[in-house]
């Protein structure tokens, strides 16, 4: 048996999620919860990572519109998202463009409209998915790059950083990073080699260009500036890289 899937309801007007809430129990899909704003998102999706995310881009009392909220969602995991919202404004739109949205729907809108979108949006995921883990195996990369895709040799990659619904990529003999319009946690399914680490979420390393470890800061090879991490992060990694100590 399909298991249903597991939908995550970011709306300010808690009757209006509510309704929604209703509506998607009905078809089948299982809400794992109702967040109003920001801070409640990213509660809600460290406790159980959703397999998509319904949006108001407007949420009042909040730290963090709408937009700016899926942004750091998808730090921690790639997913697909949809858009409930009444705005259609270029720049609006243009915003929510930035972070990949599988849809975007003006309020309002009808039952049987959202479910197509939400089986849409899961079914075009989880071919993209199964497209990554079928190219997993190779050494190269075509990432999003000035309206098309640039090369990428995995093994010329000395970290990847998240910057929003970005990532900046440090690459071997190059002066500076590149900046690639795709989300880390989108990009790190492709680096699942031993010599790739992923420190944070925010973060991704190659363990082959590790010069120099200390508590908080890590040397990178071919770089001037040391990267900062935690002392529990810096513990973490140097369980990963062979370590001799000074015998007592």
């Amino acid at each position: 048996m399909t298991k249903p899937l597991k939908v995550l309801i970011i709306e300010d007007d808690l009757m209006i999620a509510t309704d929604i809430e209703e509506k998607l129990l009905s078809i089948g899909y299982d809400v794992i919860a109702i967040a109003r704003n920001y801070n409640e998102a990213i509660d809600a999706i460290r406790k159980q990572v959703p397999d998509i995310v319904l949006v108001d881009i407007n949420l009042e009392d909040s730290t963090r519109d709408g937009i700016e909220t899926v942004k750091e969602l998808l730090t921690y995991h790639s997913m697909p998202v949809i858009y409930l919202t009444g705005y259609s404004e270029t720049e609006t739109v243009l915003r929510a463009k930035e972070t990949g949205p599988a849809a975007y729907l003006l309020k309002p809108f009808r039952t049987h409209e959202l479910a197509i979108q939400i089986e849409l949006a899961y079914a075009n995921s989880n071919k993209i998915k199964q497209e990554l883990h079928s190219g997993n195996n190779s050494d190269f990369l075509y990432l999003p790059f000035n309206k098309g895709y640039e090369k990428l040799a995995k093994n010329d990659v000395i970290y990847l950083q998240a910057n929003g619904a970005y990532v900046n990529a440090f690459i071997l003999s190059e002066q500076h990073p590149k900046l690639f319009s795709m989300n880390l946690g989108h990009i790190a399914q492709h680096f699942n080699d031993s010599n790739f680490c992923r420190l944070s979420r925010s973060l991704l390393i190659n363990l082959d260009y590790v010069k120099r470890i200390e508590r908080n800061q890590l040397w990178m090879q071919s770089l001037q500036k040391p990267i900062s991490i935690s002392e529990a992060k810096s513990i973490e990694l140097m369980k990963k890289l062979v370590i001799v100590k000074t015998p007592h």
